[in-house]
């Protein structure tokens, strides 16, 4: 009986595939029917042909493997006619191809049937693959498949792409993804050493593509023609330029081949939503796609069904499980979103759909703004998680786009709490400095991000944050707009204390709690100034502090501005760590952090509330951590005084 040999591209032990191997074997001895799936390149058939010839004894006497290299779309029974010509040996067409030929020339004894990468004639091994397990009970079939065949015995293994985290906690030994890449650029190299900064461009290459192991194998054998470095910037630019003159098999040659090799297989409204959602970065929800995608021949109700097919095809990934309290959401993987993007452009669509992305972006911002202002802040925050990447392109798509900057602009401003609170200062920043200058520095929107961008600034750079703070103070007196004069002044506190002069910080602190408008929206209220001066007159005044601290938690509306309370209750806590009143101070301080969202990203906040708590139990004496933005600059000394001290306050 005549057994085809693997074709797989590479060579030697599969790397990174312990587990799936193990599991393909038990499937196999299992089951009659075991699919082989997942996205391109990812590894189907190697995986699947390895598994079958390193099984020391399987249910069945022999192997027939059958791979299929017709032409994108087989003619009517073109696979079996492949079949027919496998078992029997006789040359076959599609035309005198016979079932019962087939079925009379396998043998009675169990056989194997290894159908290998059937996918453009997907819809007739459906139908083949049933009717032989029935006219034949000894035999059992695998088959590998970018989709499931939708058959009831079926057994599916799916294949993601290879692991780049370490394993477990072997933290010593590299990851499934960099393990394979330094195996191929070795075997490239001879002279290659992986140590050091090397190691660390290893490991960003294999991020960079996603652990894809075709992608990774093609990268290796780059390392023979350039250094790993330059290989790492030029794939955080694009990645559809690698390839390899090896001819087997040649959807393999390139990954743009390998991914273009399921574009080909899909019909015209699945590649029109594939180009489409290729402008979303990051996940998106099937109602974003639907804002996107919609038009022309794509139906909006229809989009959802679209996405589930791309995500069978192993074009788009999952991100949360159907039925899960959150809405289903996909990623497409970026091998493909290269591909779809430059099919947009083809078809003249990008711009229409970028201008759909900002929108989608700005509609974002602003329900995420409402949220916060109206007091739930944890669901603003849960709603932008997911959204950041796709925002990150839009942001640098508008400053080559005049249309777009102001809408950008308006979107980044209107989001200064992810920025300032929740850990994002540096991504903040640089969008704000993308924007700033396109647009007119008397317009109230660029009035509003100077003061955010000096925010920001701040602590890592002073001098920059106060001339940000110029541009914004001659407008925003003129417009006689009270809200922007008080953070200004919470800006400038937070500048004074970077050049410990706690007694000014302190003066500017109390300013933004006077003029700022209780019920101004689009920064913070007065209460955080309230507590950033309690934490501030710490310093050389607790008795005072005290005073502010009970005032901050008495503001008006602190009842629906959480992160503002859960501020005032650390400088209290603070500033009764600092009289000496440790349990109440312990207290506060886990009565806060009790009330915090353990299931979204810590606010800034938490860091400091943890902090105070550990250093009460260890019996420390008390400093100053609260932070309006995370400290990048270098330590500040540890003994409190008028005008040094370690105090950052918020």
């Amino acid at each position: 009986m005549r057994q085809h040999a693997s074709t797989g591209r590479g060579s030697g032990a599969l790397i990174g595939r312990e587990h799936e191997s193990a599991e393909l074997r038990r499937l196999l001895a299992e089951h009659r029917l075991v699919t082989v799936t997942g996205g391109p390149a990812v590894g189907k058939s190697r995986l699947a042909a390895t598994a079958v010839a390193t099984m020391p004894s399987g249910p069945w006497e022999c192997v027939i493997q059958v791979r299929w290299q017709g032409a994108a779309a087989g003619g009517r029974d073109a696979l079996l006619a492949e079949l027919a010509r496998t078992v029997t040996g006789w040359p076959t067409t599609w035309k005198a191809a016979d079932f019962g030929h087939v079925v009379r020339g396998l043998p009675p004894a169990p056989v194997l049937l290894f159908l290998d990468d059937v996918d453009p004639v997907h819809t007739e091994a459906m139908g083949l693959v049933q009717r032989l397990l029935m006219a034949h009970p000894r035999l059992r079939v695998l088959v590998t498949s970018r989709q499931v065949l939708g058959l009831g015995d079926e057994h599916v293994l799916r294949l993601a792409p290879l692991s780049v985290e370490a394993r477990g906690e072997d933290t010593e030994r590299p990851s499934p993804a960099v393990e394979l890449f330094l195996a191929r650029a070795r075997a490239t190299a001879t002279d290659f050493r992986a140590e050091g900064a090397a190691l660390e461009h290893a490991t960003r290459i294999c991020r960079l593509v996603e652990g894809n192991p075709l992608a990774i194998e093609l990268a290796a054998e780059q390392t023979a023609h350039r250094p790993l470095g330059d290989l790492a910037e030029r794939l955080g630019h694009h990645q559809g330029w690698l390839r390899s003159p090896h001819p087997i098999p040649r959807r393999h040659r390139s990954l743009r081949e390998a991914v273009g090799a399921s574009y080909v297989l899909c019909e015209r409204e699945l590649r029109i939503v594939w180009g489409r959602a290729s402008i979303l970065e990051g996940s998106f929800t099937e109602a974003t796609a639907a804002l996107v995608c919609a038009g022309g021949a794509i139906e909006p109700q229809l989009v959802p069904a679209y996405l589930a097919r791309l995500a069978a095809a192993g074009v788009l990934e999952p991100s949360h499980a159907p039925g899960g309290p959150r809405p289903v959401r996909h990623r497409m993987t970026r091998a493909a979103r290269e591909f779809g993007l430059e099919r947009l452009r083809e078809a003249g669509e990008f711009s229409t759909a970028a201008d759909r992305r900002l929108a989608h972006c700005r509609n974002t911002a602003a329900v995420a703004a409402y949220l916060w202002d109206a007091g739930s802040q944890e669901q603003a925050v849960g709603l932008l998680t997911d959204e950041l990447d796709t925002f990150a392109s839009a942001v640098r798509h508008a400053v080559d786009e005049p249309d777009h900057v102001e809408t950008a602009l308006e979107a980044v401003v209107s989001l200064w709490f992810l920025w300032v609170a929740y850990h994002r200062v540096e991504e903040g920043r640089e969008h704000l400095l993308r924007l700033l200058p396109l647009c007119p520095e008397d317009h109230p929107l660029a009035v509003r991000g100077y003061w955010l961008a000096a925010w920001l600034t701040a602590y890592s750079d002073t001098a920059s944050a106060r001339a940000l703070l110029d541009r914004a103070w001659p407008a925003a007196v003129l417009a006689g707009d009270d809200a922007t004069i008080g953070r200004i002044a919470h800006v400038q506190g937070i500048v004074a204390l970077n050049e410990r002069d706690a007694e000014a910080a302190a003066a500017h602190f109390q300013e933004a709690a006077d003029i700022t408008p209780a019920e101004a929206s689009g920064g913070p209220s007065p209460a955080v100034s309230q507590a950033a001066l309690a934490v501030t007159q710490a310093c050389f005044d607790p008795v005072a502090a005290r005073r502010s601290a009970r005032r901050a938690l008495t503001q008006s509306g602190l009842r629906d501005d959480a992160w503002a309370c859960h501020l005032a209750r650390y400088a209290q806590a603070f500033v009764d760590h600092r009289l000496g009143h440790n349990g109440h101070a312990w207290r506060r301080a886990r009565r806060a952090l009790d009330g915090l969202n353990t299931g979204l990203p810590d606010p800034y906040v938490a860091t400091a509330l943890r902090e105070l708590v550990a250093r009460i139990e260890a019996g420390a004496p008390g400093r100053l951590p609260v932070r309006s933005v995370p400290w990048d600059g270098p330590a500040l000394p540890e003994q409190v005084s008028h005008r040094e001290f370690r105090c950052v306050a918020e």
